[in-house]
């Protein structure tokens, strides 16, 4: 239950900050902010084709985060760090959780980049 209910905080939140997003895509981007960070990478195709299974048709915007991205690449370059597309999106999944949820880990093998995330 808790886990729906984070849905649906989230699905709120998204909806007050953005009226004018249609109900379906609003849930469907809560569902995937709140879901996606958990998953493994081999369950991600798996989560978004039982997404399209029961949403068909609809298109999800991606959310821009523009600012963060430029903030993120001139951060990494100051620190000697090649800018990575796939770590960008994990601190993007990161950040929404944190808006989400009050207690996160992070968890991963040595070397991973998790303290590169956080």
């Amino acid at each position: 239950m808790r886990a729906v209910k984070s849905v649906l905080v989230m699905a709120g939140s998204l909806k007050r900050s953005e009226p004018e997003v249609e109900e379906e895509v609003v849930l469907i981007r809560a569902m995937m902010a709140s879901n996606i960070p958990k998953f493994l990478k081999d369950d991600v195709p798996l989560f978004n084709a039982i997404v399209q299974d029961l949403f068909p048709g609809v298109e999800i915007p991606s959310v821009p985060y523009a600012d963060l991205q430029r903030a993120l690449d001139s951060t990494m370059r100051d620190q000697n760090y090649s800018p990575d597309e796939i770590q960008f999106n994990k601190i993007i999944q990161f950040y929404e959780t944190m808006n989400v949820r009050f207690g996160i880990m992070i968890i991963g093998a040595t070397m991973s980049g998790k303290s590169r995330v956080y």
